[in-house]
């Protein structure tokens, strides 16, 4: 069972990689976006809250089994991150690039309310919230980006 949680909470082991877990974990994300990418929105909102869920128990767990408080290989979170930033994300490469860089960028400078959730709230909780916001964030700022017309 610990494997099985192990392997969730890193994304299939792609946050086990050295150097930039987070980005790795937010890369391996578009695999399993894809599949998921033409869900109805109902559908697509349902798989985002059942991946809160599933990372709130799974990250929680995992930062248990290393003993170490948000581990950097726990990667769950940036997953489910990118997936709200690409909600409803325009259908052209340039648009995911975008995505991908807003996501990261917020993921790594932690603008409030990021922070707060990064350094206020602990355990599996915390892990997902902070980088909810930063898809939040990262969303918003994709949309309005896009729709002003700035196309990488």
């Amino acid at each position: 069972m610990n494997q099985l949680i192990m392997a969730l909470a890193t994304g299939l082991y792609t946050g086990t990689m050295k150097k930039a877990p987070g980005t790795w974990g937010s890369l391996a994300a578009f695999v399993p976006w894809f599949f998921i990418k033409d869900l109805p929105m109902g559908s697509y909102i349902g798989v985002l809250i059942a991946l809160f869920v599933l990372g709130f128990f799974v990250s929680g767990t995992a930062e248990k089994l290393l003993d170490s408080p948000d581990a950097g290989c726990i990667v769950i979170d940036e997953i489910l991150g990118m997936f709200i930033t690409l909600i409803a994300v325009p259908p052209h490469f340039g648009a995911l690039v975008l995505g991908f860089v807003l996501f990261r960028i917020f993921d790594i400078f932690k603008p409030f309310p990021v922070s707060w959730f990064d350094q206020r709230i602990h355990g599996g909780i915390g892990i997902m919230m902070d980088d909810v916001v930063a898809g939040i964030y990262a969303l918003i700022s994709l949309q309005i980006i896009w729709y002003i017309g700035i196309r990488i």
